[in-house]
């Protein structure tokens, strides 16, 4: 019953209240990312979600467009600016992904929604981490988020799908908001963004 009727309610409800609440903030960030990444606040890309069901996810923009002489894009840790390292920091870029769960797309909790590159190398232990709806927050998140390795990831994230509770969800709703003010596990070490994952 929480899965499927009072998870999906609890979160539309918080999502709403969260956007309210934090619409000075959003408003803010998106003024000075506008000017920080000559107006792109936003970053949108399509992820998979529940049932490996393709949604196009919202981001605050942390990282310019700026390319080589090639033509091809810097690498990550060269594109983070600064206002989008602070942003990154303080996990304020995951703010627009409440509207993604106003539409129904993401949960408040629940396993990341990853690239759509990945999923063609998922095992069948890994592929069930689509039997719910990905989340702005996770098992994985607050047990190590991208100090983590893949396969500790997918590991934790198979366990969230088959214990996910109420009491869980708060759980780590509580310990997300520890990481965010220890700014905890952010990025891997010496990383702008954790390797890609290639696979098992």
């Amino acid at each position: 019953m929480y899965k499927s009727i009072i998870k999906p309610f609890f979160d539309f409800f918080s999502a709403l209240i969260g956007l309210i609440i934090l619409s000075p903030v959003f408003l803010l960030v998106t003024v000075f990312l506008f000017v920080a990444n000559e107006g792109k606040p936003f970053f949108f890309q399509l992820r998979p979600g529940k049932n490996g069901k393709i949604f196009k996810i919202v981001k605050f923009k942390t990282m310019n467009d700026r390319k080589d002489n090639e033509g091809k894009l810097l690498p990550d840790s060269k594109r983070l600016t600064k206002v989008g390292a602070f942003v990154r920091k303080t996990s304020l870029d995951e703010i627009p992904q409440l509207l993604n769960v106003l539409k129904g797309d993401m949960s408040l909790v629940g396993p990341r929604p990853l690239l759509t590159d990945y999923m063609h190398l998922y095992n069948d232990f890994q592929s069930r981490r689509h039997e719910v709806n990905p989340g702005i927050s996770g098992w994985a998140q607050v047990n190590g988020r991208n100090a983590i390795s893949w396969d500790k990831k997918f590991e934790y994230d198979v366990w969230y799908v088959d214990n996910i509770s109420f009491i869980l969800d708060l759980k780590i709703l509580f310990k997300t908001i520890l990481k965010v003010i220890k700014s905890d596990g952010i990025t891997a070490s010496n990383e702008a963004t954790i390797e890609p994952f290639q696979g098992t």
